[in-house]
C-alpha cells in the first residue's frame, strides 16, 4: 500500500504530534494510536502503510486516503559508507537535492566528536547568489517542504541500514548548510527541526542541530527567540564588508555590522558559542591582512572559526589556497587568542562543493527522464 505523492495530498510527515493528534481524534481514535503511528513513521521509518500491523484495517486505510509516505529517490551516490558519501535525491516533482554524509571527525559543532553528521539542504537551488557556490548556478527553484526536509535524514538512515543489514539510528549530528538558505525557508524549517528534535520523532538533540545562514540577520534573532537550543553557524567568509560584497550579495543588504548585532542577540539569548564558517578562496579572502578582522570579530563574537578551504566547482574560477597559507592563515588566528580549526575537508574528489552533483547530472540526463 506504498503511495505515490499527489499534489493535492499532504505527506504525513509534514504534520507535528499535535496536527496528527487531532486528526486522528477527528476519526475517534484513542490518543494512544497516534503514538503507535508515530513509532512506525520515526522509531522504525516505515513507508508503507501495510506495515503498521498493530492499527486496524480501517485507520490504515483512512491514512492512506488522507496522506502520502513520499519516500525521495536515490538517484545516485558518491563515495561509501565508510567514508563521505553525497546523495543525490529526485523528489516528487522530479527536482534533486543533496545530502552528505560525514563519518567521524574531530569535533566541528558540538562539543564531542562527531559520528556520523548529515549535511542536509533546505530548497532546491539558492536565490543568495554567493559567487563561489555551486548552489545557486542554476538559480532558486523552491523551497523544500516539512516532509521533504525530514525524508533526506530517514532516507539515508534506511540507506545505511540496507548497505550495514543492521537497523536503527546512525545519524548523530544534523547540520544544515548543503543547498539553499536554510532560513529563507524558516516557515517549512521550523517544523522540520521539531520533529527531528522530538522524543516522539528521530530525537535528536537541539545541540546536536545546527544552522548555517549566510548571514539573514532578522531571522537569526526570531531563531534566537525559539525555545529549542539549536546551534548556529555564520557563513561568514570575508571578515570585512569589501571581501563579504564582492562574494556574498547577502551583505549589501545585512552589512557586518547588522550581522554582528544579530549574533550578538542570538548569543545573549541562547547562551551557546557560534561558528564562522570560513572558506578559504585563493586571491580573496586568504591574505594575512584578512587575520586580525576576523580575529577581532570573533573575539566580539565569542566564536570559534571553522576554516574550509575552497571546494572547486565546474564553470567557476575560484582556486583553493596552497597547503601552506592555509595553515599559516590558521595559526595567525590562533596566535591572536582564537580558537580556529582547519577541516581537512572529506570528500573533495565526490563534487563535494554543494550543489554541483545535482547540476552535473541534470546537464547529463535528457529533460524527459528528469
Amino acid at each position: 500500500m506504498t503511495i505515490e505523492k499527489k499534489s493535492d495530498t499532504p505527506d504525513i510527515r509534514s504534520l507535528g504530534r499535535e496536527d496528527l493528534s487531532r486528526w486522528m481524534s477527528g476519526l475517534g481514535c484513542p490518543d494512544y494510536r497516534t503514538g503507535q503511528v508515530l513509532h512506525w513513521l520515526y522509531g522504525l521509518r516505515v513507508t508503507d502503510w501495510d506495515q503498521m500491523s498493530n492499527l486496524p484495517l480501517t485507520l490504515r486505510r483512512s491514512l492512506s486516503e488522507s496522506f502520502t509516505i513520499h519516500v525521495p529517490q536515490l538517484v545516485r551516490v558518491q563515495g561509501s559508507r565508510d567514508t563521505t558519501c553525497k546523495f543525490l535525491w529526485r523528489l516528487a516533482d522530479h527536482s534533486m537535492v543533496e545530502s552528505v554524509l560525514i563519518p567521524a571527525n574531530p569535533a566541528l559543532y558540538g562539543d564531542s566528536s562527531d559520528r556520523k553528521t548529515l549535511c542536509v539542504s533546505t530548497q532546491v537551488g539558492c536565490a543568495y547568489g554567493c559567487r563561489f557556490c555551486a548552489s545557486g548556478l542554476d538559480g532558486w527553484k523552491r523551497n523544500l517542504s516539512v516532509d521533504e526536509i525530514v525524508g533526506q535524514i530517514i532516507a539515508v538512515e534506511n540507506w545505511h541500514a540496507e548497505q550495514t543489514g543492521t537497523p536503527g539510528p546512525v545519524i548523530n549530528n544534523l547540520v544544515f548548510m548543503g543547498m539553499g538558505e536554510p532560513l529563507a525557508n524558516y516557515k517549512n524549517l521550523l517544523p522540520a527541526l521539531r520533529i527531528l528534535n522530538a522524543s516522539w520523532g528521530m530525537n535528536i538533540g537541539a545541540r546536536k542541530i545546527t544552522i548555517s545562514t549566510s548571514g539573514l540577520a532578522p531571522m537569526i534573532m526570531k531563531l534566537a527567540d525559539e525555545p529549542e537550543q539549536f546551534r548556529l553557524a555564520i557563513s561568514l567568509h570575508g571578515a570585512t564588508d569589501a571581501v563579504r560584497d564582492r562574494i556574498m550579495p547577502v551583505n549589501r543588504r545585512y552589512p557586518l555590522q547588522q550581522l554582528t548585532d544579530a549574533c550578538l542577540y542570538f548569543q545573549k539569548r541562547r547562551g551557546k558559542m557560534i561558528t564562522l564558517e570560513y572558506i578559504l578562496i585563493e586571491g580573496i579572502n586568504d591574505s594575512m591582512d584578512q587575520v586580525p578582522h576576523l580575529a577581532r570579530l570573533a573575539g566580539k563574537l565569542k566564536a570559534k572559526v571553522n576554516l574550509i578551504p575552497y571546494n572547486t566547482v565546474d564553470g567557476l574560477d575560484w582556486k583553493r589556497p596552497a597547503v601552506e597559507v592555509q595553515e599559516k592563515f590558521a595559526a595567525g588566528l590562533r596566535e591572536q587568542g582564537v580558537t580556529a580549526t582547519l577541516r581537512r575537508e572529506k570528500g573533495h574528489d565526490i563534487d563535494a562543493a554543494c550543489g554541483q552533483l545535482r547540476l552535473r547530472t541534470e546537464k547529463e540526463t535528457p529533460s524527459s527522464a528528469l
